[in-house]
């Protein structure tokens, strides 16, 4: 029955070191469901304003996204507004104008609670479980969050932690959940809260999951041009959820796969505004960038086998 995400079709307007742009489409289940289409049928609960360019929707159905869960209502569309510092090192909030999403009261089509993959992006706590009431027993549901519910709304977001199967986080939010420095540390704290799965987003440094007492490093994949960071942890996470989507079990080869697509989706997000670069990424151009993944990885592997074997070869 494919996947659901329910989250923020926006508008952004964004200032880096390669350029200005002025409300062009963003939101964390537009940048989700752009990657995460890819590989399942996707559906998208949201709600947008009178003023949204319909033309913006054509571009997600274009993509094969299911666009009928979101609701156009009177009123603005939430907008958000960021400049970068030079090297990507730091970005400034520079205007939220949440407008109808505000009093987004997410309503599930009928039809789509039966989604076997469920995907909470940063939304209220609250609004999150009232979801999951909704849905009519999901095999996998994974959330996203943030340090403002983690601090204001520690209590529901707890909640909501029983019920659910992974989390993403980045590393500074792990450590405000588990109230621990120490990321492994947090990581087992923040699993025995309920989520089995832990995903930690670390940016150019790549991600770390977290899994039955395991854990896997993933690297990014190293870009020579870097137009605008915004929407990539969202577009890892669509990568993530939409390949475990198509897997018929989720164990961990197929968590494997989540991380690796979703960091390979997330590489494309990063080399253009908005989502015109997603936009010109397929299941090819995935393919070929994984291949560069591997080759980078793989490399380090025989350098290392190397300096092993040189090393025996001396004693």
């Amino acid at each position: 029955m494919g996947l659901l995400v329910v989250g923020s079709v926006a508008y952004d307007s964004v200032e880096t070191s390669a350029d200005k742009v002025v409300e062009v489409l963003g939101g964390s289940a537009t940048f989700f469901s752009m990657a995460s289409s890819l590989f399942a049928p996707t559906y998208v609960v949201a709600v947008i304003g009178e003023d949204f360019r319909e033309g913006e929707l054509d571009r997600l159905r274009r993509r094969g996204v299911d666009v009928r869960g979101i609701e156009r209502v009177p009123g603005a569309t939430f907008r958000w507004g960021g400049r970068y510092s030079p090297y990507f090192t730091t970005r400034d909030t520079l205007f939220t104008e949440l407008n109808v999403f505000s009093d987004f009261q997410p309503k599930i089509p009928v039809e789509q609670t039966g989604a076997e993959l469920v995907f909470l992006a940063n939304i209220h706590p609250a609004l999150q479980l009232d979801v999951l009431n909704q849905m009519k027993g999901p095999r996998f549901v994974a959330l996203d969050t943030m340090g403002f519910w983690i601090t204001g709304e520690r209590e529901k977001l707890l909640t909501v932690l029983k019920r659910i199967d992974a989390l993403f986080l980045n590393d500074e939010e792990a450590f405000a959940l588990s109230e621990c420095g120490n990321l492994v540390t947090a990581a087992r704290r923040i699993r025995a809260m309920g989520p089995r799965i832990l995903v930690v987003k670390r940016g150019e440094f790549g991600s770390v999951l977290f899994y039955d007492g395991h854990a896997l490093a993933m690297p990014a994949v190293m870009l020579e041009h870097v137009v605008d960071p915004t929407g990539a942890g969202d577009t890892f996470a669509g990568g993530f959820m939409g390949y475990l989507a198509s897997q018929p079990v989720i164990d961990v080869r197929a968590l494997q796969g989540a991380m690796v697509t979703g960091t390979v989706a997330a590489s494309f997000c990063v080399e253009g505004f908005s989502i015109d670069a997603l936009e010109r990424a397929d299941l090819s151009a995935l393919a070929q960038r994984h291949q560069q993944l591997r080759t980078s990885t793989a490399s380090l592997d025989m350098d290392l086998t190397h300096a092993r074997d040189r090393a025996t070869s001396r004693g």
